[in-house]
């Protein structure tokens, strides 16, 4: 062994043992691994930066940009309720339709991103049909994962493993290449989860009511404006813009309150309307510019200080003098120049109007100010607590513009008309300037670690190849499978990634085997394709721990799951799919059958 592969292998185990232990972070352990390699002589400076300008480094920045602007505008909520009403009232059909609504909408969005996103739907449908959310949440999880093999751009280890295959001189992946055992897997994951749901555990409580996840009811008055934005539009358009979340509670016109006025009747200038809403569809409604919150109008100008004005919360405390008081008496605009524009509060509310409702301990107070003025009120006795308030505008009206990008996107990318890479740049860039996200909040969606991680794990696979590590390795891994049918290879190949990946991300077990697989594959005398595809696909949807994936440890707490939970319902699930996997490859690639026989 030369110097220069033993130099690598100490690195690489130092590596290993940071990732493993998270003494530092993935993206500070990437980072330190690159310098290491310099220093050493393993790669030179040009070598160990190539991973920042490296095709998935840019696309997974890019996907990030783009899931935010689906967000931004509402667009994964909409999906997120639809998926809501088609669940039914049955725990199989709701299985069944959140997995294969998971696992679409993870074919072209971050994985981690939708299960987050679909963590509280999916908790808050369970409790409302009387089902187990334990019973839901697993199948969501693992779902998200088997999505991501759909498309070649939703998961790092497929954009690693075509960088691979292309550095090699072979032909690299299409977008859809790896879509046919993505079907497969995803209809086999349904199809398991729904026979073997048995072993998905029954657990129940320890999760408080549905205000846990979010206070979704804030209730509050709008003031239609005279632009075209609403003005003379039916009150359903409104409805629709703003989603299940909104529900009208009394319409106000020329001072009386209207009950013959129906969805159908036009919102005309000046109308009131009370209203409950959750917390992004009162961040929408604060800015939209068609509507205008009832006590911003009115006191408005009260609110001085300084600082831009923003949204806060406060809980009424117990003993405070706020109790019993209606938010007319107390005059709170000239008294704190801050005002009130919405309430949450359990139970109903029979107050006509908001200026009318007589305040309860632990009521929840929205509050509209500037931040100097809030420095006053966090420390009034009055209060319990001021905390941020959690909504987030939807630019709901930008939703069509925000799918054409989406499509135009995966279009230019599938039909090859743009590179990949440039393609998904090109969304990004179009999302920020169409304005379906704002340019602070596109930064925001990109996760800096996955990114840097990416960027820093490249090169690892770079110096295996170079030092021919890859290659003493591969001539090891070579002896044990000499004379091996294909098919075998490709499950040693998916096995050992699936068991790395439990301690490694899927891109870095990608970056680390990927060379392996290659070099396998040359020795073989057969394309490595379906070998580099086999450890990819090992790395990505292999289900034995918690700690595999990061969807995983989001649902470990919410489900109630215990480690085992994972093992006893995953590994048989795994090994199915590892069979799958490798049997869909030989006959993509090798030219093996479809149908045994």
């Amino acid at each position: 062994m030369e110097m220069q592969q033993v130099l690598f292998l100490v690195i690489l185990a130092g590596s290993l043992y940071l990732f493993i232990s998270e003494r530092l972070r993935v993206d500070v352990t990437a980072m330190l691994t690159l310098l290491a390699m310099v220093l050493a002589g393993v790669l030179d400076a040009r070598e160990a930066l190539s991973g920042f300008a490296s095709e998935p480094a840019i696309i997974v920045a890019a996907v990030f940009i783009i899931s935010g602007g689906l967000a931004a505008t509402g667009i994964t909520e909409r999906i997120g309720q639809a998926v809501e009403r088609a669940a039914g009232r049955t725990e199989s059909r709701a299985i069944a339709v959140v997995m294969l609504a998971v696992a679409a909408l993870s074919s072209f969005t971050h994985h981690v991103m939708v299960t987050a996103m679909m963590l509280p739907i999916v908790t808050r449908f369970a409790r409302a049909r009387g089902m187990s959310a334990s019973r839901l949440l697993m199948p969501m999880s693992f779902a998200a994962s088997l999505g991501t093999t759909l498309t070649l751009v939703s998961a790092p280890a497929f954009l690693l493993a075509d960088n691979l295959i292309e550095r090699t001189g072979s032909e690299g992946l299409g977008i859809f290449s790896i879509t046919p055992i993505g079907l497969a897997l995803v209809a086999l994951g349904v199809v398991y989860m729904l026979v073997a749901r048995w072993l998905l555990p029954k657990r129940f409580g320890a999760l408080g009511d549905a205000g846990y996840f979010r206070l979704d009811r804030y209730r509050t008055e709008l003031v239609v404006g005279e632009g075209p934005r609403w003005n003379t539009r039916p009150l359903s358009d409104l409805q629709k813009a703003l989603g299940d979340r909104f529900r009208l509670l009394s319409w106000t016109r020329d001072g009386r309150v209207r009950d013959d006025l129906t969805p159908a009747s036009p919102l005309i200038n000046g109308d009131i309307l009370r209203v409950e809403a959750s917390a992004d569809a009162l961040a929408s409604l604060h800015a939209d510019t068609g509507l205008s919150l009832q006590a911003i109008r009115r006191y408005g100008e009260l609110a001085t200080g300084e600082g831009d004005a923003q949204l806060v919360q406060a809980v009424i405390a117990p003993g405070s003098e706020f109790i019993g008081r209606t938010l007319r008496e107390l005059d709170f605009a000239r008294r704190f120049h801050t005002v009130i524009v919405g309430l949450w509060r359990r139970g109903e509310d029979e107050s006509p109007r908001l200026a009318e409702t007589r305040l309860r301990e632990g009521d929840l107070l929205v509050l509209w100010g500037r931040p100097s003025r809030f420095a006053e009120l966090a420390t009034h006795h009055g209060f319990l607590m001021l905390v941020p308030f959690a909504g987030e505008a939807r630019r709901r009206v930008r939703a069509p513009v925000a799918l054409a990008i989406l499509a135009a996107t995966v279009l230019a990318a599938a039909t090859e008309w743009l590179p990949a890479p440039l393609a998904f740049l090109l969304g990004a860039v179009a999302m920020v300037a169409s304005r379906c996200v704002e340019v602070d909040q596109a930064y925001r969606e990109v996760d800096v670690r996955i990114f840097v991680m990416i960027a820093g794990v490249i090169p690892l696979g770079i110096a295996m190849e170079q030092t021919g590590t890859a290659q003493w390795l591969a001539s090891g891994l070579l002896h044990v499978v000499s004379g091996w049918p294909p098919l075998g290879v490709l499950l040693v190949m998916f096995g050992v990634a699936a068991l790395l990946t439990q301690i490694l991300s899927d891109a870095a077990t990608t970056v680390l085997l990927g060379p392996i697989a290659v070099e396998l594959a040359q020795s073989l005398g057969l394309p490595p394709t379906p070998f580099v595809v086999c450890t990819a696909l090992g790395a990505v949807a292999s289900f034995l721990t918690p700690i595999g994936h990061h969807g995983n440890l989001l649902i470990l707490g919410p489900g109630q799951y215990r480690f085992n939970d994972f093992l006893r319902i995953g590994l048989p699930l795994t090994a199915m799919i590892a069979f799958v996997s490798a049997w869909m490859s030989r006959w993509l690639w090798l030219g093996g059958p479809l149908l045994p026989g």
